[in-house]
């Protein structure tokens, strides 16, 4: 049986298309894209409306030779210096009802 991992990459609104063709490009076959607000410990504020980052989670289920691709790839090509700031993380697969793996 393989070895998956839930692979997490969060980025800034606008840029889960890149990291997705990211993804795909080294193994991943599909993603499921998420709409989020990021919440940071001074926020900004302007004409007294609080202003929230937009992000975007990219979740996808992947081997763990792909997962660490993907990550290494992401922080390379859209991580925390550039403008997606991506942020990415993988965390165990206990059990799938997938046909991954079997």
């Amino acid at each position: 049986m393989k070895e998956l991992k839930a692979l997490y990459i969060i980025v800034n609104a606008g840029f889960s298309a890149q990291v997705t063709e990211i993804a795909r490009s080294l193994g991943s076959t599909g993603a499921t894209i998420i709409n989020a607000r990021g919440s940071v410990a001074k926020p900004k504020t302007i004409l007294g409306i609080t202003i929230d980052t937009e992000k975007e989670i990219v979740l996808s289920v992947v081997e763990k030779d792909v997962a660490v691709r993907i990550a290494r790839a992401i922080k390379e090509q859209a991580g925390v210096g550039t403008a997606a700031h991506g942020l990415c993380f993988f965390l165990p697969v206990e059990m799938t009802t997938l046909p991954v793996g079997e």
